[in-house]
């Protein structure tokens, strides 16, 4: 067994990192399985600008922890190379680690940490009677996070509340809960937790429906948050990076009066949204953050993020979005669906459409060319695939500017059927199977669907042999910039407009919507470009 011993011979402590109310620390975990490789990622966790390190020993493999003391002064004094304080964690597979040995081995190699002079341990809230009673002191320079993780849900606050009292008074210096997020309300409750302490918290809801509360915790007091070196060496579900928490989220920046604006959907990881509005934040000096939100239900999200700003709006929840605002533009009332909500000054909340003009406009510009042409889509037949918010809005879009009739299929007829419906005599609904075959066709087909987008960019709404009797085709799906639709239709001979266009237009509207502003257009579209690019 390892001897924790005060008389040890200790190498020169690392300093703790300070993280006061609004500056939360940002630590990366290092998760190398050898000794070699864990300094290689603690130089990297220097170069990407973390201010902490975990060294997680439990992933450490073979001869590394046949002698802990020699691994433990290495990996300690790369940190204090590359000035990093370290939290020294053992995380056992009980408590969902990777070490299985027994427990006085795991808590003597813990303690020995602390007397080499780390700056904090982690010691797991179930064992923490065990580690303090174990043979050495910790010295005060090393501050003690206990921790704890559900791996299945998150408890109510009372059971929380209650946990964190515990652990203070259970010896910590710092109390770490970490819990599973099943839906994105989760979030809003491991973001108050610190907030109802009178010490210092480390609250985080993993997976992607908790990536809330790993963005935000400096606006909410977080002590501290994890971002991964990269997408491929996260240590927890959920984890975003340290480069996109410094870079794109820029939290170094948030305080406590930071804006919060989002995307709202469900899938949501796809979305360049937040690439193109931080940029846009960023550029015109505001105090404020965009972030992704993966909403399941829009009315529960709504209610438990009372104080966020503003949001975009996606699939599925632009419905439901006109529908829980507490008032709408007479536009988003025509098309009967909003792709944004923005908080107004008694705390109610307002939809917009921005989808419908920035689509139309894309295709206007498409089919006038270089032509100087009032009304393009004046007299023109306009197909739409898709019923949903987006269709909607296209479908409205090409009324109001003059078509001669919108043709509507939607995979689901019924849908199909209710919007014709709601548009009056000059559209009708066909069966999806003969829009999709060439059976029924017209001049300009508009595709607001997902279909074709990332991942499954082999799928396409409307058959290669459908496609040569358009004019023009329109697809909203942005990833990839050339969708198998486009690709098709250009070698159709078509005019071809990527759904990059309309995504910039509604996002600029957005944004002036979003802060009274004028849009950066031109920088917006360089940031989409450019993440798209990036991943």
């Amino acid at each position: 067994m390892v001897s924790a011993s005060a008389t040890e011979a200790a190498v020169e402590p690392n300093p703790v990192a300070t993280s006061e109310r609004g500056s939360t620390l940002v630590c990366t975990s290092v998760i190398a399985d050898t000794v070699d490789g864990a300094v290689t990622e603690i130089r990297e966790a220097a170069e990407f600008g973390a201010d902490v390190v975990e060294l997680r020993l439990d992933f450490l493999k073979g001869i590394d922890l046949l002698d802990p003391k020699a691994t433990l002064k290495r990996l300690l004094g790369a940190c204090d190379a590359y000035k990093l304080p370290a939290i020294v964690t053992f995380r056992p597979a009980w408590e969902g680690g990777q070490f299985s040995g027994p427990e006085p081995l795991r808590l003597a190699v813990l303690k020995y940490a602390a007397v080499l002079g780390a700056a904090y341990v982690d010691v797991e809230y179930l064992a923490a009677n065990f580690f303090f009673a174990s043979e050495g002191e910790v010295p005060l320079s090393t501050k003690v996070i206990l921790s704890h993780h559900d791996y299945d849900e998150t408890p109510s606050d009372e059971i929380l509340e209650a946990l964190v009292k515990e652990m203070f008074k259970g010896g910590a210096d710092i109390a770490k809960v970490a819990t599973t997020a099943q839906r994105i309300e989760d979030s809003a409750q491991m973001l108050a937790l610190p907030g109802k302490s009178s010490g210092p918290v480390i609250a985080l809801a993993m997976g992607e429906k908790g990536l809330t509360s790993r963005i935000l915790a400096p606006k909410f007091s977080g002590y501290l948050t994890f971002g991964a070196l990269s997408p491929s060496k996260t240590s927890a579900p959920g984890q975003p990076t340290v480069s996109d928490l410094r870079k794109l989220y820029r939290l170094q920046d948030q305080s406590a009066d930071t804006q919060v604006f989002g995307i709202v959907g469900n899938p949501v990881s796809h979305s360049r949204s937040p690439a193109l509005h931080n940029a846009a934040l960023a550029a015109a000096g505001m105090d404020a953050v965009y972030v992704p939100l993966l909403v399941d239900e829009l009315r529960p999200f709504l209610d438990a993020f009372p104080s966020f700003s503003g949001f975009s709006v996606t699939i599925p929840h632009k419905l439901a979005a006109l529908e829980c605002a507490d008032e709408a533009d007479p536009v988003a009332v025509r098309i009967g669906a909003a792709n944004t909500l923005v908080r107004q000054p008694g705390g109610g909340l307002k939809a917009y459409n921005t989808d419908w003009s920035a689509a139309i406009s894309a295709v206007e510009a498409g089919l006038r060319g270089e032509e100087s042409v009032e009304a393009p889509l004046k007299g023109e037949r306009v197909v739409v695939v898709g019923a949903g918010g987006a269709g909607r809005a296209l479908a409205f879009g090409a009324l109001e500017r003059g078509a001669a009739g919108v043709i509507l299929c939607n995979r689901t007829r019924e849908k199909a059927d209710a919007l014709a419906a709601a548009l009056g005599d000059r559209a009708e609904a066909v069966d999806y199977a003969d829009v999709a075959s060439g059976k029924t066709t017209g001049d300009v087909l508009l595709n607001s669907t997902s279909i074709g987008m990332h991942p499954a960019e082999e799928e396409t709404p409307v058959s290669a042999e459908a496609l040569g009797s358009y004019k023009l085709v329109f697809d909203a799906v942005y990833t990839p910039l050339q969708t198998r639709l486009l690709k098709e239709a250009q070698e159709q001979g078509c005019i071809t407009v990527s759904g990059l266009e309309m995504f910039v237009g509604q996002a600029a509207e957005q944004f002036e919507l979003f802060t009274s502003k004028p849009a950066p257009v031109e920088l917006m579209r360089q940031a989409t470009l450019d993440s798209m690019q990036a991943h």
